[in-house]
């Protein structure tokens, strides 16, 4: 399957920013990874935490608890601040978990019928159905019909377009600070602010 423009380069192994090709040609690339992985390859600290976990309990099911994904969620809550974590595979895994917060807090709430999301032009917001649909780009709005419903765009840091889509059906605004895939475009802080 085509999800990527993918560069005619079979790589072998890789360091930091450096990575090597089958023939041993050397490659610097400064990506540094893709979406919610961009530490380099082969981040020493990645790798310890890795192996060491690899070597302890390597997949664990939500039905039992484990100290490691406890401490993590205790750490993570200091420093955001926030009371709750909820862990997933990937950021589409994430965004998904988002999506369903929000709604399910809105019916909670208020009831039925409040349950769009605005989410920004030039969005990504990952590649499952639910996600593509909130992503805020036409080029990833072909194929896979029919998407998840409920979702508005409006142009980033335009507050009167955001206004204009948002209405008393409207359960969450969902954005990027800095949008990667749609551009490097990151949102104006009195934007966010605001927002």
């Amino acid at each position: 399957m085509h999800t990527y423009g993918r560069y005619d380069v079979a790589l072998k192994s890789a360091k930091g920013v450096t990575a090597y090709d089958e023939n041993g040609k050397k490659y610097i690339d400064v990506s540094s990874g893709i979406g919610v992985n961009s530490l380099g390859y082969c981040n020493d600290g990645w790798v310890e935490a890795v192996s060491k976990q690899a070597g302890t309990i390597q997949h664990m099911s939500n039905y039992f608890y484990c100290s490691q994904a406890s401490d993590l969620a205790e750490k993570l809550c200091t420093l955001t601040g926030l009371s709750k974590v909820c862990f997933g595979n990937s950021g589409a895994e994430a965004n998904e978990c988002a999506i369903k917060i929000a709604r399910k807090y809105s019916f909670d709430k208020y009831g039925e019928g409040r349950n769009e999301i605005v989410t920004l032009n030039n969005s990504f917001h990952g590649r499952t159905v639910t996600t593509l649909a909130a992503t805020g780009q036409d080029v990833f709005h072909n194929y896979f019909f029919p998407f998840t419903e409920g979702f508005k765009y409006a142009d980033a840091d335009d507050m009167d377009a955001l206004k204009a889509v948002v209405s008393d059906k409207t359960c969450a605004v969902m954005l990027e600070l800095i949008q990667g895939e749609g551009g490097v475009n990151i949102l104006d802080p009195e934007y966010v602010k605001e927002l």
